[in-house]
């Protein structure tokens, strides 16, 4: 512990990426007081990934964007600095994320199946399911800045969602979840499509919102399988794979 502690010490004294690498510290080191070690350092490389998809979506648009901060238990994020200059914009830095963390999942589960490993079939997993998580339709999540692009009333779709899942599981982080979309959803509420500010921000072409309303249902449909599947796989795997 105390070795890797040092290496990702040293990693984050690396200029403007010592706020990654001394929070990506801090959460190694909270998750691996509930997970163990290795789970934790996996589980932060994945959330890395993701938030690493939306840093370079932004820097193709020329964003001017901050590096990825880590909250354990919570997450991370990363700031933009510019705003998006249209809800296409949005969409695409948005959906950056679950797509870079669709992929490290997937690696994890390929190499998982080919070197019988349990740890990193829980860790695609992991991956797999936060990355649907950000997909419900509700700002701040990514499925609220990927679904803007079609109306923010979307958003309101996300509420039963939210509500099912605060039922079936109540967590902390689902009321904080809550409390940032609340002022969003009002938002959604009192939304005027004719409104000049909105149709130059949300005025995107029809084919547009097409191509990411079906790419985002696409992605979720597969997220939801490839979670309902991986978290079947592992009550399976045998006693030994597991140390």
């Amino acid at each position: 512990m105390k070795a890797l502690f040092g290496l990702l010490l040293a990693a984050g004294k690396l200029g403007k990426f010592a706020t990654t690498g001394l929070t990506m510290v801090i959460s190694v080191f909270a998750y691996a007081l509930v997970f163990g070690l290795w789970y934790a350092v996996g589980f932060v490389l994945l959330i890395l990934v993701h938030e690493l998809g939306h840093y370079v979506a932004a820097r193709q648009r020329g964003l001017d964007v901050g590096v990825p901060t880590f909250i354990p238990f919570v997450g991370a994020w990363i700031q933009l600095k510019d705003l998006p200059h249209d809800a296409e914009t949005e969409a695409y830095v948005g959906i950056a994320g679950p797509v870079a963390g669709t992929a490290g999942a997937l690696a994890c589960y390929f190499l998982a199946r080919r070197y019988d490993s349990a740890l990193l079939l829980a860790l695609s997993y992991a991956g797999f399911f936060l990355n649907l998580f950000n997909l419900i339709p509700v700002a701040p999540l990514d499925g609220g800045r990927i679904t803007a692009i079609l109306s923010p009333r979307v958003w309101l779709a996300g509420v039963p969602i939210l509500v099912g899942l605060f039922i079936w599981r109540p967590s902390p982080l689902l009321v904080l979840i809550a409390i940032l979309a609340a002022p969003q959803l009002w938002r959604a509420i009192k939304f005027d499509p004719g409104a000049p500010e909105n149709v130059a921000y949300y005025g995107v072409a029809a084919e547009q919102q097409l191509h990411y309303g079906l790419f985002y249902l696409g992605l979720a449909a597969y997220l939801a399988v490839m979670s309902y599947e991986v978290h079947e796989m592992l009550p399976g795997i045998p006693h030994t794979a597991r140390s």
